[in-house]
């Protein structure tokens, strides 16, 4: 275990010092873009100012015969749009550590792309020893290229093994900006008996007890990811980074893409993946508050400044943990209306 002091000290010799905290930022929705292929490549600097996050990917959905076309097209995108400078933040998702793709990902994007590279997702993380081995392997790139500062690293929870030991994968470094949760690999990580890619599943639901009469039982469908999803949330809770939904696989179902974007968000996720451009309304719309809610926590804050004592709002009695909980709110509306100007008006910010 490393010393309280020591955890945030550089891991080479000129390499920039870790971040002590996460840098302020709205990522509502992180949009995987394909960059083998030209066409989609293409298509990013029209696709960057309508989300939060663009995601270069070079892990599942690439095929093997292009691996090595993706990087290259990664680098190319990233060094072709100005992407800080629209406050959009690039993200690149690189093979998993035991692909024979991994250590060229690593070693070429960050020669290639520097400091303009923001975070680096990181597939089928198992442990807090795949993140130390990211997290030096990164200090000695970054040295070597003079990179100012450090990149950070995204899990992605999609292995049994990885969610049995998500606490501990989510306080191993400094670097640790947040975890997706990969419900497909975690699908067959564990032997489940399902092909969907996130959401619910109609064969797991509760059904009410047989009625006297004999009539036909009320079900409900459940989400199936629920426990995992939850323990996620409280470990990047824990430890000050953020929690993503992930991959909704469904692009033909928007509205249940919608709900379980809401649940996410509800839990306390700051965004989810957008796999198809149809899905970036929909993130957006659901990770930016109501601007009722924002109206009313504001209310709240404003009878309780200081955060102590009781007020009465609309015959709803407000206390300090009701005012904490009026502060996030406020907060994530003040960052997302620093970047939405139509949102900064709804909300009054």
């Amino acid at each position: 275990m490393k010393t309280a002091r020591g955890f945030f000290k550089p891991l080479a010799i000129g390499a920039p010092a870790p971040l002590r905290d996460l840098p302020v930022r709205v990522e509502r929705m992180i949009h995987f873009v394909p960059p083998h292929l030209d066409k989609v490549r293409a298509k990013v600097p029209e696709i960057a100012p309508t989300v939060d996050v663009i995601l270069g990917n070079l892990e599942d959905a690439i095929p093997a015969d292009a691996k090595d076309a993706a990087r290259a097209g990664f680098i190319e995108m990233a060094n072709a749009t100005d992407f800080a400078g629209l406050g959009v933040g690039l993200w690149t998702r690189i093979n998993c550590l035991n692909s024979p793709w991994h250590f060229d990902d690593v070693t070429q994007i960050v020669e290639g792309v520097g400091d303009r590279l923001d975070v680096m997702m990181v597939p089928k993380v198992e442990g807090p020893w795949d993140i130390h081995y990211m997290d030096q392997f990164l200090a000695v790139l970054e040295a070597r290229h003079g990179l100012k500062k450090p990149i950070q690293l995204h899990a992605i929870l999609e292995t049994a093994e990885g969610v049995m030991n998500v606490e501990a994968i989510a306080g191993a470094s400094p670097r640790m900006q947040g975890i997706s949760l990969g419900p497909a690999d975690l699908a067959a990580s564990r032997q489940m008996k399902t092909t969907r890619v996130g959401g619910g599943h109609p064969f797991y639901k509760v059904i009410e007890d047989p009625r006297a009469d004999g009539g036909p039982r009320v079900a409900a469908q459940q989400d199936i990811w629920h426990y995992t999803f939850a323990k996620m949330v409280d470990a990047c809770a824990a430890h000050g980074i953020k929690p993503f939904y992930g991959p909704f696989g469904a692009i033909d179902d928007p509205e249940a893409c919608e709900q379980q974007f809401r649940n996410a968000f509800l839990l306390g996720c700051a965004g989810a993946w957008s796999l198809h451009p149809s899905q970036i309304a929909i993130a957006k719309k659901v990770f930016s508050p109501d601007p009722a809610e924002i109206a009313f926590a504001k209310r709240i804050l404003e009878a309780m400044p200081d955060g102590t004592g009781v007020a009465m709002l609309d015959g709803k009695m407000q206390d300090d943990a009701t005012w904490k909980q009026a502060k996030v709110l406020v907060d994530c509306g003040r960052q997302i209306a620093a970047r939405d100007p139509d949102l900064a008006a709804a909300y009054g910010l």
